[in-house]
């Protein structure tokens, strides 16, 4: 049968991936095009905070924070504990670097350091206290033209075109507290008045970093489809040699004669996918990923021999449901002092404060869920939750839809959630001791350079203070997810693997499509991202390479 298009390498996906992978494969002087299933570019990483979790790139090394290719090793052998093959590992700690110089060769790709934000382990050995996390700078995206408005948007825009970054977040969460938060409450007053004076539409984050990538694909002449989902992958003599996708109304056969890259997300929008593959506590879907991930890729991919790995797990992050019904991931949150979180027996069962993946790993494991977030007034007074600014009342739909609760006793808090009375007392009354002692004697919270990171600087443990001033309240917190971690089984040059260990020729796969790198763990701010990026670049390399 004829093909309706013909390129040399076919990306079907525009998260940073699958952007990544179309402008490594056009500085090495292929044809590319590529697809995007949804009516908006940008996938995940769009609607992400938008770290980069790249040892060694080019903006760390420019402000002196390079280090041993043995340290980074070391820290991701402890991190992944042999589930993943240390030629993937290899792979992604040499050439992640090259990664990221052939991105900054594009006048539009510019980084900086979000110095501060730890790796998410820093106490692992080779594990770093100040972080290895690097974020787009912010972008004025009318600089886009027409593809402003095909944009994904995020969450990441406050009232009056307000922008912030990471770093400005993590200080304005203090703004109560302390006068770097007050400074920077000074300064977002300011990038308002300048918004609405010079009418700029500023990204940060995610939405930054993909308002770059696109910059640079409309500088290199790669073509994107919207709207136009794969629906078929074609084998001829097993070999992958195109797609077929839907565009204009019509299936188009495209020829893609050195590789299709498989760049699509992951399953966390499937309904029937959770339930086959993920936990049963996690079967309900309160993701916040791209609302197209729901396995296109994956399915495709064991379509034609495909292995798989990691697929029960996932990039699990705390939730909270907002009435709406959107997902409101608790980053921050967590570290709050005069704060807990229990299960249905009113007891604390991990570190509050531990990195999300870790923490929802715990509450799985022990069957939590829900689980109860409870603070005090002083907490609700002086931190932003969920979205709701310090001190702001809770909205009515919260309390209404049983999502929080208010009391002004312990006990009548605990009646309301459903958890023993005195079971809860005891539980603040233990944790209390450990605040006024500065440190956790039963679960280490504020020990590491992570916790304290969102904490309170102006406290000796930044995530412990004494739970005591009514009124009391409680938040549902939902197993969430930042998408699925299970994929495509992939070498170390991101080609696809069968179950045999042999390659599906002309095929290709990163980001979410595949089994993550980080194996069941997650090694910093960043460490979804880094690895689609650095991924997508091998598989265009090694495209570039074939006959």
């Amino acid at each position: 049968m004829a093909w309706d298009a013909e390129h040399d390498f076919v990306v079907v996906g525009s998260g940073g991936g699958g952007m990544t992978a179309a402008l490594t494969a056009a500085a090495a002087g292929l044809d590319v095009l590529v697809v995007e299933k949804g009516a908006m570019y940008g996938g995940s990483t769009g609607i992400s905070g938008g770290g980069i979790w790249i040892p060694n790139n080019p903006t760390l090394r420019t402000a002196g924070h390079d280090d041993s290719r043995a340290s980074i090793r070391r820290y991701l052998d402890l991190l992944t504990e042999g589930r993943v093959p240390a030629k993937r590992l290899d792979a992604y700690v040499d050439h992640g670097p090259a990664a990221m110089e052939l991105l900054e060769r594009s006048e539009w790709l510019r980084f900086f350091w979000v110095k501060g934000y730890a790796d998410y382990h820093p106490e692992l050995e080779g594990g770093r206290p100040l972080g290895r996390s690097v974020e787009a700078k912010p972008f004025d995206t009318r600089n886009l033209g027409e593809d402003e408005r095909h944009q994904r948007p995020n969450t990441m825009k406050g009232p009056l075109g307000l922008w912030v970054t990471a770093k400005d977040y993590h200080d304005l969460a203090m703004v109560k507290r302390t006068w770097r938060g007050r400074w920077a409450s000074v300064i977002a007053a300011w990038r308002v008045s300048s918004n609405v004076v010079r009418r700029r539409h500023m990204a940060t984050g995610g939405r930054a970093l993909v308002a770059r990538l696109r910059m640079a694909l409309k500088d290199a002449g790669v073509p994107l489809w919207l709207r136009s989902p794969m629906t078929e992958l074609v084998v001829e003599d097993g070999r992958v040699t195109g797609i077929v996708a839907e565009h204009d109304g019509a299936h188009k056969r495209i020829r893609a004669r050195r590789g299709v890259l498989l760049a699509t997300g992951g399953f966390e929008h499937s309904s029937d996918l959770r339930k086959r593959y993920l936990p049963e506590a996690a079967w309900d879907d309160y993701s916040g990923g791209a609302r197209e991930n729901v396995g296109d890729g994956i399915e495709a991919g064991l379509g034609v021999g495909a292995a798989t790995d990691l697929m029960d797990d996932a990039w699990w992050m705390p939730s909270v449901r907002h009435p709406s019904g959107a997902v409101v991931p608790l980053v921050s949150e967590r570290s709050i002092p005069r704060s807990v979180i229990v299960s249905a027996e009113g007891r604390r069962f991990t570190n509050e404060s531990a990195p999300y993946v870790t923490f929802v790993h715990a509450q799985l494991e022990g069957g939590h869920v829900p689980a109860w977030f409870v603070m005090d007034a002083k907490a609700r007074a002086r931190y932003p939750f969920a979205q709701i600014l310090p001190g702001a009342p809770i909205p009515e739909p919260y309390y209404a839809a049983g999502i929080a609760h208010r009391s002004e006793t312990l006990a009548g808090l605990a009646a309301k959630i459903g958890v023993p009375a005195d079971a809860l007392a005891e539980t603040v009354k233990q944790f209390n001791g450990f605040a006024r002692a500065g440190a956790d004697g039963d679960f280490g919270r504020g020990e590491s350079a992570y916790d304290r990171y969102y904490g309170d600087p102006t406290l000796p443990n930044p995530c412990l203070d004494v739970i005591e001033k009514g009124p009391y309240y409680a938040f549902r917190i939902e197993v969430g997810d930042l998408g699925t971690k299970g994929g495509l089984v992939c070498d170390e040059n991101s080609r696809v693997l069968r179950d045999d260990g042999s390659a599906i020729d002309g095929l290709y796969a990163t980001g979410n499509t595949t089994a993550a790198v980080m194996g069941n763990e997650y090694a910093g701010p960043g460490a979804t991202i880094g690895p689609s990026i650095v991924f997508g670049y091998l598989a265009a390399q090694h495209a570039a390479r074939s006959a």
